[in-house]
């Protein structure tokens, strides 16, 4: 069973450095009470698959990446209050756990990936140590290090988009942060700390 983890892990990763230059990251930032939020992220396509299709590949945790190649990651320059949950300042790693239905919770994790070259032994030497995402068994390698689960708001997307995307708009009290991807879309409000 390990051997086949491993395999696919190799598979996976071989896939994302394949892809690399196919897709731009994308980046979102915004201002929560006068603090910079960043989120850069990987810009995954459908080209063609459905989302609900890519969706039953997920592993047994139902843990996604929440983007493509390097690891997605949110910058908070202050603490502050994401979906309700307080988020002490600091990087952090993100996930999606895509749960069965409508339910999607954004996950943040201390762990900020795992060195390309580690899981990918023919990486270049210009990306064997960008930081990759943990592909297979989230929950057994890194989920004690999450800092917060969030459920998200799911939504119809305003327009259907190949390309996921994530982006802020301002609200009453801060801002909605907004993971898009074909036609649907989920989203978590971003405030300061109290």
């Amino acid at each position: 069973m390990s051997k086949r983890l491993a395999c696919l892990a190799t598979v996976l990763a071989f896939a994302a450095v394949s892809a690399f230059a196919a897709n731009p990251r994308g980046a979102a930032t915004a201002s929560v009470g006068g603090k910079k939020v960043a989120v850069d992220y990987g810009r995954p396509a459908l080209n063609g698959r459905s989302l609900d299709a890519l969706l039953k590949d997920l592993p047994a945790d139902r843990i996604w990446r929440a983007g493509e190649n390097q690891v997605t990651t949110i910058s908070l320059e202050g603490d502050s209050m994401i979906g309700g949950k307080k988020v002490p300042a600091g990087k952090y790693s993100v996930y999606v756990h895509a749960g069965e239905g409508k339910a999607w919770d954004l996950v943040l994790n201390r762990d900020l990936g795992v060195p390309l070259g580690k899981i990918y032994a023919k990486a270049s030497d210009a990306m064997k140590n960008e930081p990759w995402p943990h592909y297979t068994a989230y929950t057994a390698e890194i989920g004690s290090q999450e800092v917060a689960r969030i459920p998200m708001t799911p939504a119809k997307a305003a327009a259907p988009a190949d390309m996921f995307t994530i982006s802020f708009a301002p609200s009453a009290a801060g801002q909605t942060m907004t993971l898009a991807w074909a036609d649907k879309a989920w989203s978590t409000e971003v405030t300061p700390a109290k």
